[in-house]
């Protein structure tokens, strides 16, 4: 099956050197109307586990960017837009869970990016090219069928 143009982008996107967060997000920002300057910097702190501290893998949390840029509310009130919003993430971190059987960086990797030993480990094993480059194809695909 031909990946998907929002995966194919994410993945040169990852490919170019932008973190995982950064080539999930910036696949679809600018069509959603985001400047590319302000969606790079934006989705900078989600990179490496929430800024390498463990947390949700960058792919995904790029990829919850997306659906909120496009189906977030902007206004309080608009309860139905937030419903929408959430509902569309769980899906998109379900698929996500169901085939690598996690969401969090340290799970998903097997090592801490937030210590050197830890970095250092990715870098030899070129997880970043290997594992990480498939979380960034997979979410960027699904976020384009959720969207």
């Amino acid at each position: 099956m031909p990946e998907s143009p929002g995966a194919a982008r994410a993945s040169a996107l990852f490919n170019e050197g932008f973190s995982c967060s950064q080539a999930v997000f910036l696949a679809f920002a600018e069509d959603l109307g985001l400047e590319r300057e302000a969606a790079l910097k934006l989705s900078q702190a989600l990179g490496g586990g929430m800024g390498h501290l463990g947390e949700a893998c960058g792919a995904l949390s790029g990829g919850f960017l997306a659906i909120a840029l496009k189906h977030g509310r902007s206004r309080a009130d608009d309860l139905a837009s937030r419903d929408r919003t959430y509902e569309r993430m769980n899906r998109l971190a379900g698929l996500f869970r169901e085939r690598f059987g996690a969401i969090r960086c340290p799970d998903l990797l097997g090592v801490d990016l937030g210590t050197p030993e830890g970095m250092a480990e990715a870098r030899a094993r070129s997880l970043f090219s290997t594992r990480c480059a498939e979380y960034v194809r997979a979410a960027a695909e699904w976020v384009e069928s959720i969207l």
